[in-house]
């Protein structure tokens, strides 16, 4: 972490007598923007969900959430903002994401094909990228957290 986040973990960690470091250290998407904006609605209590492809866990490049986990989130410039705690995880194919998920990740209409719309889109751009190919039977890791502080 750095010093910026580490004192504002330790500010979260004296207000409310937790003594341990976060499980999690990250940014929402991938671009600076992203960050910012899925960020804003976190703060607004509009998100209260995010999912993230299983190959990333699977890899080792992010940890596997858990119910309880507390993670440090920040925003599209590394900036401490909030910090979550991880109310429930389910994993499933892409394909099988319900009605009721995308409205808890609370991004655009919230209705389930814009959900489909925008992570088939962001998924296909980061296997570009990785070099795999996507497509919606692979699995997905589903995250709900609450906004735990401020």
């Amino acid at each position: 972490m750095t010093p910026e986040q580490s004192s504002y973990w330790q500010a979260f960690c004296e207000a409310t007598g937790h003594d341990r470091p976060p499980e999690d250290v990250f940014a929402f998407g991938d671009s600076p923007g992203l960050a910012d904006e899925l960020l804003a609605l976190v703060l607004a209590d509009r998100k209260k969900a995010t999912a993230s492809h299983s190959r990333w866990h699977e890899l080792g490049e992010e940890p596997l959430p858990k119910p309880g986990d507390l993670a440090l989130v920040l925003d599209g410039r590394g900036e401490p903002a909030c910090i979550i705690r991880t109310s429930r995880v389910d994993r499933h194919p892409i394909k099988d994401t319900t009605e009721e998920f995308a409205w808890a990740e609370g991004e655009g209409d919230r209705s389930l094909s814009w959900w489909m719309d925008a992570h088939i889109t962001y998924w296909t751009r980061e296997a570009a990228r990785e070099g795999y190919a996507f497509n919606t039977g692979q699995d997905a890791i589903f995250h709900r957290f609450d906004r735990i502080w401020p």
